[in-house]
């Protein structure tokens, strides 16, 4: 066997260069590159490795968790079939990603994490930035990495690297187990040499299967959607991610089974389908609530049935529903006690669509769901409307960007009181159309993911709305767009506070304390005067390009004068901390079982009736 001589960081990125998925005859790099900060547990080891090999591309992050949801919204738009490694030093650098690793798990994104790790041969320990341990010197800070990541490995010995490297692939390129792996890289052991095989660097392809469920189960499924009623799906994310929006809507079309859509399933249907009643769960729309309460049948398609989506389980009122779970993961087709069918969605749609011949629900149910979806485009229309008040509402913001966005431009979001505007009033018209983190929702994640979601699809204009408490979180990363010559939009709402939680405080009798941009008063609480904070001269000093919007017109012109940008353009507003929109499902947030606070006491009251309504599917 042909050897070539090495150190373990010149080998690690060789082999992640050759390696390529395919899918349905589409073969393409898995890795667009690298991002990191060098530090001194990095830099000597895959650090030189990346200068030896510059056809693979080095991007300098600001922050280590910013590389991670930049990783991930790339994965995102490439329907996880590329993403990017992502490097740091030992120390702080590394657990500044941990947050990332979760996050990608969580939402099923795959990311390649490789933390330098502390010397193997010890002799000098403890080095700098090592965590000591009293009960073994087998651990460092990366072990925090285990819980969140779907692969760890630590290589203590060069040799080990030729076996863990197509372990780390298998993982990352499995639609069923995909999320953070972790690769520990010891600082001694990236810059050791070896003689590798030839072998371990050539083109690599590996095969994205499209896994069928089983014909029994299949069967079974066709039945019970023949005896059904009133049934219903659940688009999640993983019908875009497998590329069955087609197949959904021919399939809603010759069943008139209506469609509902999770967070990251919004965009599987156009907005103004009739069988699309958008938004499910506790930020749904009345018409899709309506049919998921009174639901026999529910059909979760690419759904991991988060407690958003199930308003904490009240969602499903109907003492018969029953459940098909179509999903790639048997930890998911499961849930619910539901009847699993495990496998690829748009094969699965395909093969149930041929046993189900010709049913089709009553044209009564039919045009009952054409009605809620219609009835509900002219009320996003109402919502859309601009009052004139300044400062303006966030809903009135969100409609001048939907307005304004191209069919296939992308709104981009994560966190705060956004994603529950945006999930229940955005008109989709693409599926990659929106791009919601919420299955950890990540405060910070907007301004990094900008840049992934933009590199994977350089020709959509794409549109982070931020609320100012995320963009304080992570701004940083408008420098590495800068420096990487990478433009995208952020629409930066100031609302003095942190809105969403804010919202929520009140809600449960808490009165927004400690959520709002206040200096501390005489009475030691922070109620005094607002934070001068300015947003504007913040991003400038950043490298953005910036435009002051003051009221909707001035938004509307901001908007056109930032899609000619060719940098980063950021466009501040000022917005209304507490006017949103009404109709939001309940959602479970533990209360104070005894309180001496009056607003606290009733809500109480209110949160034990509403837990009434929880149900278990078993």
């Amino acid at each position: 066997m042909k050897t070539k001589l090495l150190t373990v960081g010149q080998a690690v990125v060789m082999f992640l260069k050759n390696q390529y998925v395919e899918r349905d005859g589409i073969e393409s790099p898995f890795f667009a590159g690298c991002l990191g900060i060098f530090g001194h547990g990095i830099v000597a080891g895959v650090g030189q490795g990346l200068m030896q090999n510059t056809d693979f591309r080095y991007i300098m992050t600001r922050n280590e968790q910013a590389s991670v949801h930049i990783a991930m919204a790339y994965a995102k738009m490439k329907n996880r079939l590329g993403t990017f490694a992502c490097i740091s030093s030992i120390g702080p650098g590394a657990t500044n990603m941990i947050t990332g690793a979760a996050c990608a798990t969580i939402n099923r994104l795959p990311v390649l994490i490789i933390p330098g790790d502390i010397f193997a041969r010890r002799n000098v320990a403890p080095v700098l930035q090592q965590l000591e341990s009293a009960f073994s010197q087998d651990i460092s800070v990366n072990d925090c990495f285990k819980p969140v990541s779907k692969y760890w490995d630590r290589i203590n010995r060069t040799e080990q690297l030729i076996t863990s490297l197509p372990e780390v692939m298998r993982v990352l390129t499995s639609p069923s187990e995909t999320g953070a792996v972790t690769l520990c890289l010891p600082q001694d052991v990236q810059a050791e040499a070896y003689e590798f095989p030839e072998e371990l660097f050539r083109k690599r392809v590996w095969k994205i299967a499209r896994p069928r469920p089983d014909i029994a189960l299949l069967k079974e499924a066709v039945l019970l959607i023949k005896a059904s009623k009133k049934p219903v799906i659940i688009s999640g994310g993983g019908v875009i991610y497998s590329e069955a929006t087609e197949i959904l809507k021919q399939f809603a079309e010759s069943t008139g089974i209506p469609v509902t859509e999770t967070f990251a399933g919004k965009g599987a249907l156009n907005h103004d389908h009739p069988c699309n009643l958008g938004a499910v769960g506790a930020t749904g729309t009345p018409g899709a609530n309506e049919i998921t309460a009174e639901a026999d049948l529910v059909i979760g398609i690419g759904t991991r049935y988060s407690d958003f989506t199930t308003a904490s389980k009240t969602a499903f009122q109907n003492p018969g529903v029953k459940f098909i779970n179509i999903n790639i993961a048997d930890f998911d087709s499961l849930k619910h006690c539901g009847l699993p069918l495990t496998g690829d969605a748009k094969v699965c749609l395909e093969e149930l669509l041929q046993l189900l011949d010709d049913f089709s629900v009553t044209n009564h149910y039919r045009e009952r769901i054409a009605h809620k979806s219609k009835n509900w485009d002219k009320q996003v229309g109402e919502f859309y409307k601009v009052s004139g008040d300044l400062p303006v509402t966030q809903v009135e913001v969100v409609g001048a960007v939907n307005e304004f966005a191209g069919p296939r431009d992308v709104v981009l979001c994560a966190a705060g009181s956004l994603p529950g505007d945006l999930h229940k009033l955005w008109r989709t018209r693409d599926p990659k159309g929106f791009h919601l983190e919420y299955g950890y929702s990540t405060m910070g994640y907007e301004c990094a993911a900008g840049i992934g979601a933009k590199m994977a699809c350089p020709d959509r204009e794409i549109y982070v709305m931020v609320g100012d408490g995320n963009y304080l979180m992570m701004n940083s990363e408008i420098v590495t767009a800068i420096q990487e010559g990478i433009k995208f939009n952020i629409i930066l709402l100031n609302n003095n506070g942190f809105a969403s939680i804010g919202g929520l405080s009140q809600s449960i009798g808490s009165q927004r304390f400690g959520t709002k941009y206040r200096y501390r008063d005489e009475t030691g609480q922070l109620t005094g005067d607002i934070l001068p904070l300015d947003f504007a001269q913040n991003a400038r000093s950043l490298g953005a390009y910036v435009i002051e919007a003051h009221d909707i017109d001035s938004l509307k012109a901001a908007l056109l004068e930032a899609k000619s940008q060719t940098r980063t353009t950021v466009i501040t507003i000022e917005t209304d901390l507490t006017k949103g929109i009404p109709g939001y499902a309940w959602w479970e947030v533990a209360i104070a079982e005894v309180s001496e606070i009056e607003t606290v006491q009733k809500a109480r009251a209110d949160y034990v009736e509403h837990k009434k309504n929880q149900k278990y599917f078993l």
